[in-house]
């Protein structure tokens, strides 16, 4: 049993919830980059055994650099940064090593709910789904929301006939299969309380960006927590709590404990920081993770109108990139890093 729990120690995307001392880990740039364009993504937070191998670490790293580079790409080419935060998005959630799309967690009963959510800073539309179980890129369904419905969210089987009446093709929920967390499912017993050293998960994927034009966009995707109850629903659906962007302002997605984002309305409060007390983004991030939240509970990728990017977060890990057109890619995983 001891060996299984290691192995998906080492392999969840989004890595295992456990109570361990009270971590800050934070990762700031607020100053004026002079960038034309910038991004940022996250794939999950957590905390982690400090065995995970090095080609396990590689392979989260790899997949961050693969998606940070599509979307610098796209925003180097002059593409609108909504369509640059769904493309990535999706490329993520194609990805089996995130929680979103293929990768998504089971819930308590063996099977997978999904949510997703996109916000336009320009226009401040926005869409989002939630228990979806047969769309195989919920964040495209949540950006049809947006623009073919005068709706916001739409949740169950409502998603998945929007889904049909646009032509989305489904996919059976077989799809969202993968060996690892299948194994992680099985390996508990769904009739008691989940155990937390089994490896719960708190993973999201997220994207933030800046376009040639200034534009701010937003787009976060999960799979939801592993063991979870049927219908629970984060704040990775809910606008204003794990996504929002506003032009000149800032746009955020967040990844963590769902609930607590939740009660705290995270994203907009820190837009509402930078509106009403002029905090600068740096400030206002830095309040909401060490002041708001209670630690260990998540962490938040952030890109303000200048092009600047902060990535905080108060768990030992963070999957995480960012890249602008002044040259900067980074990726990263640990809190030191």
């Amino acid at each position: 049993m001891l060996r299984t729990v290691y192995i998906h120690f080492a392999l969840l995307a989004a890595f295992a919830i456990t109570a361990v001392g009270q971590v800050m880990a934070v990762e700031l740039t607020d100053q004026a980059t002079g960038a034309t364009y910038a991004i940022a993504i996250h794939g999950g937070c957590g905390t982690a055994e400090r065995l995970m191998p090095a080609d396990v670490q590689a392979e989260y790293r790899d997949s961050l650099s693969t998606a940070l580079q599509l979307g610098r790409k796209l925003l180097r080419d002059g593409i609108a940064s909504l369509q640059v935060v769904e493309e990535v998005a999706r490329a993520m959630e194609d990805d089996p090593l995130f929680n979103a799309g293929k990768g998504a967690a089971f819930n308590n009963q063996g099977e997978h709910e999904l949510d997703a959510s996109i916000m336009d800073g320009r226009t401040m539309s926005c869409g989002a789904v939630a228990g979806v179980r047969n769309v195989k890129n919920p964040i495209s369904l949540a950006r049809s929301v947006m623009q073919n419905t005068e709706h916001v969210l739409l949740v169950g089987a409502g998603a998945e006939r929007l889904a049909e009446a646009m032509n989305v093709p489904p996919v059976d929920p077989d799809y969202f299969y993968t060996p690892r967390l299948r194994e992680l499912w099985a390996a508990g017993d769904p009739s008691n309380p989940p155990r937390p050293d089994l490896g719960l998960s708190r993973g999201t994927i997220g994207v933030v960006a800046m376009d040639k034009q200034g534009n701010l966009s937003a787009a976060t995707s999960t799979g939801g927590t592993s063991f979870k109850m049927p219908g629970r629903v984060g704040d990775t659906p809910i606008i204003g709590a794990g996504t929002y962007a506003k032009n000149g302002v800032c746009a955020i997605s967040c990844t963590g404990r769902g609930e607590e984002f939740i009660r705290h309305s995270v994203a907009h409060t820190v837009v509402a920081l930078m509106e009403y007390k002029q905090l600068a983004m740096h400030d206002a991030v830095q309040h909401v993770v060490d002041d708001v939240l209670e630690p260990d509970v998540g962490g938040i990728i952030a890109i303000g109108a200048d092009g600047s990017i902060a990535v905080p977060f108060n768990t030992q890990a963070m999957l995480r990139g960012a890249a602008d057109s002044s040259g900067r890619f980074d990726v990263a995983i640990w809190e030191e890093e």
